[in-house]
C-alpha cells in the first residue's frame, strides 16, 4: 500500500499523467511557492510529502504545517476572534512576527488606514516525523513508472511520528505565548490536526478546556482531514477548545511569565503590514516567497 497520501498538494490517486510535471514545478499549491520541504542531502529536490498512511489503523495524518493553509480556512475561522474589526478595515495575514516568548507564525490584523487596529496570532502544528518519509515517496513514484534510482527505493530507513515531543514543544511554547497574549486582551490561536489533539488530550491535562470561549486569550482550533469522492482529502473544523493562562500551564504543571506592552506588537506587525501581506482567501502565486510562509525546517 502507499503510504504517502499527497505530494505536492496532491493526493496520490491522481492521474499518472501529470506527475512528471509537477514533480518537476515542485509548487506547494498552499502558499503558491516552491515546496520548502527539501533533502538535506540535496536542497534542490523538495521531497513535498503533505499527508502520509501511518500506524496499524492507517491513519491519515499532516505532517507539514503549510498543507493547514488549504482554501485559508483556518484564518477565516480566526476572523470572529477580531474584535476590534469592522466592515471597511482590511485584513493582513502577516508571517513570522517575533515578540517576547517567541516567534508566532501568521497574525491576523484588522487594518484601517494603515494602521493596526486589532490582531489574532495564529500558530500552526502538524505532527514531526522521525527517520525519512523520502524512500515511500520514491516507490510511490516508481509505482507509477517515474524513474528513480534504485537505492532510494530499496531503502530500508523507515519514518515514524514524533508524537511526545512533539506535543509538548508546542504546548511549552504556547505557554510561554498566552500569557502576553491574555495581558494585552488578544487571543492566540493554535490549529492542529483532530489526531494530534487526541494524543494531547491523553497525554497531558486538557479536563480542564472547554467549548471556545471568546474571553479567553489561548484557543485551540482542530481540523479532520476528510476523503472527498473523488481521492482528494479536505481540511474540516471539528473542535474549538479555550482556556486562559493558567489553564495552559495546568497542561503541563507550569507557571508563565511571559509578559509584553501592546504597543509592542503592534510595532512590530505595523513594520510588516504592505500590499504584499493583504489577506486574500487563495494564494498568490507572484508574491514573494518570504512573505507567504514562515520558515521551516524539513527532513
Amino acid at each position: 500500500m502507499n503510504r504517502v497520501l499527497e505530494l505536492f498538494g496532491r493526493p496520490t490517486t491522481e492521474s499518472e499523467s501529470e506527475w512528471r510535471k509537477i514533480c518537476k514545478k515542485q509548487q506547494c499549491p498552499f502558499v503558491g511557492r516552491t515546496c520548502i520541504k527539501v533533502r538535506k542531502s540535496q536542497p534542490s529536490l523538495a521531497i513535498g510529502t503533505c499527508c502520509v498512511l501511518y500506524g496499524r489503523e492507517q491513519m491519515p495524518i499532516v505532517i507539514c504545517p503549510l498543507r493547514l493553509l488549504e482554501r485559508r480556512q483556518v484564518v477565516s475561522d480566526c476572523i470572529h476572534l477580531l474584535t476590534l474589526h469592522v466592515p471597511g478595515n482590511e485584513l493582513h495575514l502577516v508571517p513570522e512576527v517575533t515578540i517576547p516568548g517567541g516567534s508566532v507564525d501568521y497574525f491576523l490584523a484588522s487594518v484601517s488606514d494603515g494602521k493596526v487596529v486589532d490582531f489574532v496570532g495564529i500558530e500552526l502544528q502538524t505532527l514531526d516525523t522521525t527517520g525519512t518519509v523520502f524512500p515511500e515517496r520514491q516507490r510511490f513514484l516508481r509505482s507509477i513508472g517515474l524513474s528513480v534510482r534504485s537505492s532510494d527505493v530499496r531503502s530500508r530507513k523507515e519514518f515514524g511520528m514524533n508524537w511526545k515531543m512533539t506535543a509538548k514543544t508546542i504546548l511549552v511554547q504556547l505557554h510561554h505565548k498566552t500569557e502576553t497574549f491574555e495581558h494585552v486582551n488578544k487571543h492566540l490561536v493554535l490549529v492542529v490536526q483532530d489526531r494530534l489533539l487526541s494524543y494531547m488530550s491523553r497525554e497531558f491535562q486538557f479536563e480542564h478546556l472547554h467549548q471556545a470561549r471568546l474571553g479567553d486569550p489561548a484557543h485551540v482550533h482542530s481540523y479532520q482531514l476528510q476523503r472527498q469522492p473523488s481521492g482528494a482529502y479536505r481540511l474540516k473544523l471539528n473542535a474549538r477548545l479555550s482556556t486562559d493562562a493558567s489553564g495552559v500551564a495546568r497542561c503541563l504543571g507550569l507557571q508563565a511569565e511571559t509578559k509584553v506592552e501592546l504597543e509592542e506588537i503592534i510595532r512590530a506587525l505595523q513594520a510588516k503590514i504592505s500590499k504584499e501581506t493583504q489577506f486574500s482567501p487563495l494564494p498568490d502565486v507572484g508574491r514573494p516567497a518570504r512573505s507567504t510562509a514562515p520558515r521551516r525546517n524539513a527532513r
